[in-house]
């Protein structure tokens, strides 16, 4: 049976392909305040700049490719049960060849319904050649047709899912998050007791309490690669 590691990711997963992730240190993404297109009241108070914005985001997703760190994450799959659990909403993991990805702040490269964006009946995938929403558009419930993301403030329906995958790993590997986005980063105490645990992340951190804890100080990519030789 294989051994199962289940991995978070956080904004600094993507960096080195070149795709910007809201990371809270200034407010901004994309230069526009988060507040504004990333929040229920945002969408309430203007669904067009927020479709406009996110359309923007897409055709900068489309040319972003996955990097080193994405595709040896999808090449352990060939050695160990792999799921990653992802605050990003980029289809990176997915494009590089990861199968069992589960988005906990929604996903991009989607477009739902503003009443019950988890209805699936009404989630759209959208493609490089058609991506852009007009705005005002609607779903076929009669709503406004929104991004799928989880707006803050929102609940996050995919974490119970993820909390299971988390209590089930062998190995838990946290790439690019400071542990400071909740309630992601509560899925770290879903793991088993003694469960090993690596934090590949540059900045300094402190979360060495632990014994099972080993903090790999560097990027997505260089990080996997010494992670490997540790496996």
């Amino acid at each position: 049976m294989k051994k199962k590691i289940v991995f978070l990711t956080g904004a600094g997963m993507s960096v080195e392909s070149g795709f910007k992730t809201f990371r809270g240190n200034d407010g901004l993404w994309e230069n526009y305040p988060v507040e504004q297109v990333a929040s229920h009241e945002g969408w309430e108070a203007d669904p067009v700049l927020v479709t406009n914005f996110y359309n923007m985001l897409r055709r900068k997703l489309w040319d972003a490719q996955p990097n080193e760190g994405h595709r040896l994450i999808a090449q352990l799959e060939n050695n160990y049960d792999i799921a990653v659990l992802t605050q990003n909403v980029d289809d990176l993991h997915e494009r590089a060849g990861s199968h069992n990805v589960i988005h906990l702040h929604g996903e991009l490269s989607k477009v739902c319904s503003s009443v019950d964006p988890y209805d699936s009946r009404y989630i759209q995938q959208l493609t490089p050649e058609s991506s852009d929403v007009e705005p005002l558009t609607k779903a076929a419930d009669g709503s406004l047709l929104r991004p799928f993301i989880v707006f803050f403030g929102e609940s996050v329906p995919m974490l119970e899912p993820a909390a299971r995958e988390a209590s089930k790993a062998d190995i838990f590997v946290i790439i690019g998050t400071s542990l400071n986005v909740y309630p992601a980063a509560g899925l770290v105490r879903y793991t088993r007791p003694g469960c090993p645990i690596y934090l590949i992340d540059p900045n300094p951190v402190n979360f060495s309490a632990m014994s099972n804890f080993r903090h790999i100080q560097k990027g997505a990519s260089e990080g996997m690669r010494e992670l490997l030789t540790l496996l």
